[in-house]
């Protein structure tokens, strides 16, 4: 088997055995597709299935100096998922990864905003330009739902429930789940989806996506993260901000507000609780009033 051949089925394995997304796919793709560069620029002749731990050390050890920490770990991660593919489908007697270590890192803690910050944000945008509106419902819909961006740009009208209060969002694997949104997410919608969206030339494959662009058809997320960059400018904020903070921005004020992780982590579609966990961090202070507040020996 060659290495072609070898990531052609673990695209298949991720895509129908786990259900992934293109993203997920190609990011895990990524890591093997730059372990094939290595073995061709260095002339090694050896395929997936004989590559030795000491190889993939060499390689390991190779982009050491052009990758941190944290993008190290990641990478070792996308390949010991390869080979324990290799391993699952008897190709392999064992995984050349189980004896290399991923270095030490510290768990990042999510970028946030304040709420004044967000408003500042909305305060940028031109209303008086035909994507006005859309780019201030999108704004609000990712901070009022706490929506990854393939969600945003994958939200349909047919999921808005709007009498119900409630938006049906596509996620990771293709999950759903039911997002609550606020009554005036919902007025900026419609106000972008009654007035703007209706007059546009809706190209026949995006008549049930709810953002368009100019053309008529779906946003892409690098879009989106211009939308937002560009926002973030004209708004005088200096940090590093992406569709993504607003998303922790959620999670994180409604923490402090005295929200449930369990609810959070449902509405941010986190299969695990621990993921979620990550805001508890954020602003050490709100643990201290919690305790302060509801602790019987305050």
């Amino acid at each position: 088997m060659n290495w072609e051949n070898a990531l052609k089925d673990y695209q298949h394995f991720l895509k129908l055995e786990r259900g992934l997304s293109s993203n997920s796919i190609q990011n895990y793709s990524l890591d093997v597709i730059k372990l094939i560069r290595f073995l061709k620029e260095k002339e090694i002749q050896i395929n997936p299935i004989n590559i030795s731990s000491e190889t993939i050390q060499e390689f390991i050890y190779s982009v050491s100096e052009t990758l941190n920490a944290r993008s190290q770990s990641r990478l070792i991660s996308g390949l010991r998922s390869f080979f324990n593919y290799m391993v699952f489908e008897d190709y392999r007697p064992g995984n050349p990864m189980d004896l290399l270590e991923s270095p030490r890192i510290g768990r990042k803690l999510p970028d946030t905003i304040s709420l004044k910050e967000i408003d500042r944000i909305i305060g940028a945008i031109d209303l008086s330009k035909k994507e006005g509106e859309r780019n201030r419902a999108i704004i609000e819909t990712l901070y009022g739902c706490g929506l990854r961006v393939s969600e945003l740009t994958e939200l349909k009208i047919s999921d808005l429930y709007f009498e119900e209060g409630f938006i049906k969002v596509t996620g990771k694997g293709d999950k759903q789940r039911f997002v609550p949104i606020s009554d005036y997410t919902i007025k900026l919608i419609n106000i972008y989806k009654d007035e703007i969206r209706i007059h546009q030339d809706i190209k026949p494959e995006a008549t049930d996506t709810l953002f368009l662009n100019r053309r008529g058809n779906k946003l892409t997320r690098a879009m989106i993260f211009t939308i937002v960059r560009r926002l973030t400018e004209a708004a005088g904020i200096r940090k590093k901000i992406s569709p993504h903070t607003f998303r922790h921005s959620f999670a994180t004020h409604l923490l402090e507000n005295g929200a449930d992780l369990r609810a959070i982590q449902q509405m941010l579609g986190h299969e695990s609780i621990t993921t979620t966990e990550v805001y508890v961090h954020v602003d050490r202070s709100h643990l201290r009033e919690v305790m302060e507040s509801f602790h019987p020996r305050k």
